[in-house]
């Protein structure tokens, strides 16, 4: 059952079966084995997300940590972004996050990380720790690393309010917090910050979430958008359920996308860190490309998934990264993501500008996207190399990640498609510099990648 547990970035299933308390021993022994032949005897940093199999899944995890020999410092119950900023703060070698962020309440699962909060993922050792955890058989030994609890919340109010500075401006946040880790957030590092007034949503602790946390999903956004309408808020957030995502809402209601995001975002960035690489999901809009460079920073494009952004941030020592999924890193936050963040830093530059966030977004709007759009296909690769000879001429070929054309300069648009790791499926983005290109384009395409299927 090991083996159904483990995936590309994480380990996440449901519990109890196949993710249950053994299963949480045999991972942290793993992580501890693992860490340890990496970094020598160290302390690992864990907390948990507000799932109810949480406490125990966690508990499980420490003695196995623990029995491999390394200390453990337990931050309880708190967002995953606290994680990153406690392993260099308190000098911990790792660290593991027991949540499994988005998913509904049945899952569990476990985020792991290394020193100076680096991600642990299939390529960065979890296939290593996998590995260990399928070998681990016979009597669990008992915890010899030591343990003790540790509250870091006014460091990381510090921490984040350092990217907030002081409002220009008295602004009005609405927030949904999703029943989950934003909750604490809120209370403990957004409360009594002079010129913010915080309206709130779905912040009781309870099992019968308001709605799913994953604010990728556009109805679980609705909230937010009432809200903001309801209350005439300058910006709406929704945190999802460990809180290392908040995607945004204008003060007219309408979702900012994560790639404008990035793009609005830049100048602020750029300013701390002149000609700086700026990192880039490629599915992202081509004006993100185009404010960056128009801005003197390098845009530097990379693969999809946060183990990817966050790798490409460290290697060009860019300032900041943005990914569609709604998770944005930050340098100066040991290149890890952090919805608090993100939420401090739009208000940062929200309250320097005297318009609204509807007018400041309007401008990184400007093209037409197809969104991500799934297609049922059992022949991906094929599909892919069929579409690469036939549009390939026409443009610039990238296969950095599944396919990209870019016709932009001949034929105006772009797409990109992209095998899952896990599903027949291929995933398309495609954007074009006016609406008839963009429909033309999907009218093409679509036919050849398959049965379009309403999976993600």
């Amino acid at each position: 059952m090991i083996g159904k547990i483990f995936k590309a970035y994480d380990v996440r299933a449901l519990y109890p079966d196949p993710l249950n308390e053994d299963a949480g021993w045999k991972v942290g022994y793993a992580t501890g084995q693992y860490l340890k032949e990496q970094n020598g005897q160290g302390k690992l940093v864990v907390s948990r997300d507000h799932r109810p199999a949480a406490p125990s899944m966690a508990e499980a995890l420490i003695k196995g940590i623990r029995a491999a020999g390394m200390d453990v410092v337990d931050l309880g119950r708190c967002d995953t972004s606290i994680q990153y900023f406690a392993i260099p703060h308190l000098g911990g070698v790792g660290g593991v996050q027991c949540t499994a962020s988005h998913n509904p309440i049945e899952y569990i699962g476990f985020k792991i990380s290394r020193e100076g909060a680096k991600p642990v993922g299939a390529e960065t050792g979890l296939k290593e720790i996998e590995a260990i955890a399928r070998s681990l058989e016979g009597d669990c030994p008992e915890p010899v690393g030591s343990y003790e609890e540790a509250d870091v919340w006014d460091a990381y109010r510090a921490h984040i309010l350092g990217f907030m500075g002081e409002l220009k401006r008295p602004l009005k946040l609405f927030v949904d917090a999703s029943n989950g880790c934003g909750i604490e957030l809120l209370d403990k590092v957004f409360s009594n910050v002079p010129n913010l007034e915080v309206i709130t949503a779905n912040t009781e602790w309870t099992d019968n979430w308001a709605h799913e946390p994953n604010p990728l999903v556009a109805e679980n956004m609705v909230p937010t958008q009432d809200g903001v309408q309801k209350h005439s808020a300058d910006l709406g957030a929704c945190f999802d359920g460990d809180a290392d995502r908040c995607m945004l809402v204008d003060d007219a209601s309408e979702l900012c996308g994560c790639d404008h995001l990035t793009a609005w975002l830049a100048d602020h960035f750029l300013q701390e860190q002149p000609g700086s690489s700026i990192v880039y999901d490629l599915r992202s809009s081509k004006v993100v490309p185009e404010t960056i460079t128009a801005l003197g920073g390098t845009p530097t494009v990379a693969k999809v998934g946060h183990v990817n952004l966050k790798a490409k941030l460290r290697e060009t020592d860019g300032i900041f990264a943005g990914e569609l999924s709604g998770h944005f890193y930050f340098k100066n936050n040991s290149f890890a993501d952090s919805g608090a963040i993100t939420l401090a830093a739009a208000l940062n530059v929200l309250s320097q500008q005297d318009e609204p966030l509807s007018e400041l977004m309007a401008p990184f709007r400007k093209y037409p996207q197809s969104g991500e759009i799934n297609f049922e296909n059992e022949d991906k690769q094929g599909t892919m190399d069929a579409l690469k000879a036939e549009y390939g001429p026409d443009g610039e070929v990238m296969e950095l990640d599944g396919v990209s054309i870019d016709c932009w300069e001949s034929k105006g648009y772009w797409f990109n498609v992209r095998a899952s790791n896990t599903e027949p499926l291929l995933r398309l983005n495609a954007e074009a510099k006016d609406d008839k290109t963009l429909a033309e384009l999907l009218a093409a395409l679509k036919p050849k990648l398959g049965h379009e299927s309403a999976g993600h």
